[in-house]
């Protein structure tokens, strides 16, 4: 006989609406691990060659830090280029290669895939805007990725997108 463990966690699958599975959290890690190795592959040349690394020398031998103006255009150029990068798989299927790669999908709340408007201007660009502020801006986003441990499994930015990610079929 099998004891019954008050502290265990629920072991049934959790479905969404329209029989879709939700993503399990370490799924959805690896995908965003995948999807920052891309853009750290594709980024860290971008930047040496547009001058980034080398103000942030200069500043740090003159013992000061790059100013706001340099780190928010850099972090706009980010933004493009992560929306370069994931647009067509956005558009596809709702998914960022990250996601594409290991099964899973953004849909909207009703079960559709989400569109690439609504993801990067709803979902990406308000988490990416809020954690450049600096020290309170990364509070926000770990406790937008924390929401993950909700028995809906939606981060902070699932909510004000208005969606969720499930595994694909």
């Amino acid at each position: 006989m099998q004891e019954s463990n008050p502290y265990q966690a629920p072991v049934a699958e959790l479905q969404a609406d329209a029989g879709q599975v939700l993503a399990e959290r370490g799924t959805r890690l690896g995908a965003v691990v995948v999807d920052g190795l891309i853009g750290l592959a594709v980024m860290t040349p971008v930047m040496w060659l547009g001058g980034y690394w080398s103000a942030v020398m200069a500043a740090a031998q003159r013992g000061e830090q790059v100013g706001f103006g340099l780190q928010l255009l850099w972090m706009g150029i980010g933004l493009l280029v992560f929306a370069a990068i994931h647009a067509w798989p956005l558009h596809v299927g709702g998914q960022t290669w990250g996601k594409r790669w290991l099964g899973i999908r953004i849909v909207t709340l009703d079960g559709r895939p989400v569109t690439v408007a609504r993801a990067l201007f709803a979902r990406y660009l308000p988490l990416q805007a809020v954690g450049g502020i600096p020290c309170l801006g990364a509070l926000a986003v770990l406790g937008s990725v924390c929401m993950i441990f909700r028995n809906d499994r939606r981060c902070g930015h699932d909510f004000v997108a208005g969606t969720r990610v499930v595994r694909v079929r």
